[in-house]
C-alpha cells in the first residue's frame, strides 16, 4: 500500500500545509528572479531617460536578446533535473559529467546566438520595422550580443548549483549584479567618472560587462565553497557523450516551450514595432512590467513541479493533483493583488520606466497607462500557463506544454492579435487583446492535459486490478 502522508490529513488542512510548503521553496526562487529580472529593468529604465526612440530601439533588442537567452536557458533547464537525479542515485560521475555538457550547450548556444543577433537588420526592415529603429537596435546588439555566453554560463551554473539543491550562491550575485548594472549605467551612459557619455550604446555594453562579471563572481564563489567546489576539480571532468546527449533530449521541448513563449511575445512586438515609435515604446514598458510579475508565477511554478515531482515518484497522484492546483490558486492569487495598483495608479507605475519630463513621451505614457488595466486580466493567464507548465514537467510531461504552446500562442493567439490589432484597426490594444485570449487558451489546455495525466499515471495496472479482484 501506497503512503499518502499528506493525503490523509483533513482537506482543508492538507491544502493550508501544501500551500505553506510550497511558497517556503518558491520564495528564494522568487526572490533570486527578481533580482535577476531587476537588470533588464534598470536598462529599461534608463533607456527611458533618453527619449522615446532609444526605449524603442534598446527595448527591440532586449527583447530579442532574451528571446534568444531564454531558449538557450530553457534548454539548460534540464540541467537541474538530471543533477539531481543523479545525485540521488549517488552517482558522483554523472553529475560531473553534466555540468561538462551544461557547458557544452551553454558555449554552443551562446556563439550561435550571438551571431544570429547581429544579422537581425534587413529581416527587421523586412518585417515592417523602421529602417532607423532597426539600425539602432542592431547596433546596440553589437556590444550587447557578445554577454550571451557569459550569461548562458552563468545559467549553467545556477542550474547545476539548483540541482544539488544549494542555490544560495546566485542570489547574491545577482543583488551585487544589480548594483553594478547601475554604476555602470550613469557611468557609461551619462558619461560621469571622465568617461565619454554612450547613450544607448552605453546600456548594451553594461549588459555585456554585468554578465562577465556576473558569471566569474558565481564561478570564484563555487570553486571557494566547500560543498560546491569538490564537484569542479578537474581531474574528475569529463566530456560525456550521453550527458550531452541526455541534456538535449530533455532539455529540447524545455527550450521551445520557452522560445515559443518568448516569441510568441517577440513577435507581437514587432507587429506593434509597425504601428509606430510610441506604440513599440509602449510595449516595451508594459512587457516589461509583465516580465517583472511573472517571475512570480515563475518561482510558483518551479517550487510546483519539485513537489509535484516527489508526490509522483511516491505514487501519490491525489497528493499531485492537489499540488498542482494549490500552485494554480497561488498564481492566479498573486496576480490579482498585483493588479491593484494597475487599477488605482497607472500613471505612476509607467512613470517609473519612462519620462514624463519629456513632452515627446507624453503619447507613450498614455498608451502604457491604458495598456495596464489589460494586462490586468493578461497576467492572470499569464500566471496560469506558467504554472500550467511547472506542474505539467512535475508528471513528467515536457512535450505536452510545448505542443500546447504551439496551437495556443501561434495558432490563436498570433491571429487573434493581427485580426484585433490590424484589420479590425484597434492598434495597440487589439493586439494586447489577441495577446491575452492566446493566454488564456494555454492556460485552459495545459490544466486539462495536466488532468487527463494524472487520470493515466493514477489508473491502475491490469495485475493490480486482478489482484484486487
Amino acid at each position: 500500500m501506497v503512503s499518502h502522508t499528506h493525503s490523509d490529513a483533513a482537506p482543508n488542512q492538507a491544502w493550508s500545509v501544501e500551500a505553506r510548503a510550497m511558497l517556503l521553496l518558491a520564495l528564494p526562487l522568487i526572490l533570486t528572479n527578481f533580482a535577476y529580472v531587476a537588470l533588464t529593468t534598470i536598462d529599461i529604465v534608463v533607456l527611458g531617460q533618453l527619449g522615446t526612440a532609444e526605449i524603442a530601439a534598446g527595448g527591440l533588442a532586449i527583447a530579442l536578446f532574451n528571446q534568444l537567452r531564454t531558449t538557450g536557458s530553457g534548454l539548460l533547464t534540464s540541467v537541474s533535473n538530471l543533477v539531481a537525479e543523479a545525485q540521488a542515485q549517488g552517482n558522483q560521475q554523472r553529475v560531473r559529467d553534466l555540468l561538462v555538457a551544461g557547458f557544452f550547450w551553454a558555449t554552443l548556444c551562446g556563439l550561435v546566438f550571438s551571431a544570429l543577433l547581429l544579422l537581425l537588420e534587413r529581416p527587421l526592415i523586412w518585417l515592417g520595422v523602421d529602417a532607423r529603429l532597426a539600425g539602432m537596435a542592431v547596433d546596440f546588439l553589437l556590444l550587447a550580443a557578445p554577454g550571451l555566453l557569459p550569461c548562458l554560463w552563468l545559467q549553467t551554473l545556477r542550474h547545476f548549483t539548483t540541482g544539488l539543491k544549494y542555490p544560495g550562491p546566485l542570489l547574491v550575485i545577482t543583488l551585487i549584479s544589480i548594483a553594478l548594472t547601475v554604476g555602470l549605467n550613469y557611468a557609461l551612459v551619462f558619461g560621469h567618472f571622465g568617461l565619454p557619455a554612450l547613450g544607448m550604446q552605453g546600456v548594451a555594453l553594461t549588459t555585456t560587462l554585468v554578465f562577465v562579471l556576473a558569471f566569474v563572481m558565481f564561478l570564484l564563489v563555487v570553486l571557494n565553497n566547500r560543498v560546491l567546489a569538490p564537484w569542479f576539480k578537474a581531474s574528475g571532468l569529463r566530456f560525456s557523450a550521453d550527458a550531452i546527449a541526455s541534456v538535449w533530449k530533455l532539455g529540447l521541448p524545455i527550450a521551445g516551450t520557452y522560445a515559443s513563449e518568448a516569441g510568441f511575445f517577440s513577435v507581437l512586438t514587432l507587429l506593434i514595432g509597425t504601428l509606430g515609435v510610441e506604440a513599440l515604446a509602449a510595449q516595451t514598458v508594459l512587457n516589461q512590467i509583465i516580465y517583472i510579475v511573472f517571475m512570480i508565477s515563475a518561482g510558483i511554478s518551479h517550487a510546483a513541479s519539485i513537489h509535484i515531482s516527489e508526490a509522483c515518484g511516491a505514487a501519490d497522484y491525489q497528493r499531485a493533483r492537489r499540488l498542482g492546483f494549490v500552485a494554480l490558486a497561488l498564481g492566479v492569487a498573486a496576480m490579482l493583488l498585483v493588479a491593484v495598483p494597475y487599477v488605482l495608479m497607472p500613471d505612476a507605475i509607467v512613470a517609473l520606466f519612462i519620462s514624463a519630463e519629456q513632452s515627446s513621451n507624453s503619447k507613450t505614457l498614455a498608451l502604457a497607462a491604458s495598456g495596464l488595466l489589460i494586462a490586468v486580466v493578461l497576467q492572470v493567464f499569464d500566471a496560469s500557463q506558467n504554472v500550467g507548465n511547472g506542474i505539467l514537467r512535475g508528471v513528467g510531461d515536457t512535450a505536452g506544454p510545448f505542443r500546447i504552446s504551439l496551437f495556443g500562442y501561434w495558432l490563436v493567439g498570433l491571429p487573434a492579435a493581427w485580426l484585433l490589432g490590424i484589420a479590425a484597426q484597434l492598434d495597440i490594444y487589439g493586439v494586447w487583446i489577441g495577446q491575452t485570449i492566446g493566454l488564456a487558451v494555454t492556460a485552459a489546455l495545459l490544466v486539462v492535459a495536466f488532468r487527463k495525466r494524472l487520470a493515466h499515471l493514477d489508473r491502475p495496472t491490469a495485475m493490480e486490478t486482478r489482484h484486487a479482484q
